[in-house]
């Protein structure tokens, strides 16, 4: 049997935009995805620019429950892989379902719940920090 792969949907969540084709609009229009820093108080440090995601909500792709439990690079790659799917037009059923993947790539994240539960660790101790801590950073 020769195996192959085809790509058939591609999703993507960046400071450019929410989706493939808010993306490359941006692209296109040459619209930058670099801003001032929201997400954390910038003060002490030298830069004040970053590119951050803004208008995603988790909660459009999971539930309530489920958005505690993972870090926001973990959302991001939910979503863009519901993206990628819906842009396939692919149903995954039962039958076929065993033969359906999704690539993701990830350098690094879920530095700011590791900072989160490292302040908890020392301000509380260890009794303090959820079962679902090393679920809710690992990149794979």
């Amino acid at each position: 049997m020769k195996r192959r792969v085809v790509v058939t949907g591609m999703g993507i969540i960046s400071p450019l935009g929410i989706g493939v084709e808010e993306n490359w609009s941006a692209i296109v229009n040459g619209r930058s995805g670099i801003g001032p820093i929201t997400r954390f108080d910038a003060d002490s440090f030298p830069v004040k620019f970053a590119g951050e995601v803004s208008g995603f909500d988790p909660e459009q792709y999971m539930s309530h429950k489920e958005v505690k439990k993972m870090d926001r690079f973990i959302h991001f790659a939910v979503a863009a892989s519901d993206h990628a799917l819906k842009d396939s037009g692919y149903e995954i059923t039962e039958k076929n379902a065993e033969r359906v993947g999704v690539q993701v790539g990830v350098g690094l994240g879920g530095l700011p719940a590791i900072e989160k539960y490292h302040n908890i660790y020392k301000e509380r101790g260890v009794r303090k920090i959820t079962p679902f801590f090393i679920p809710m950073v690992i990149a794979n």
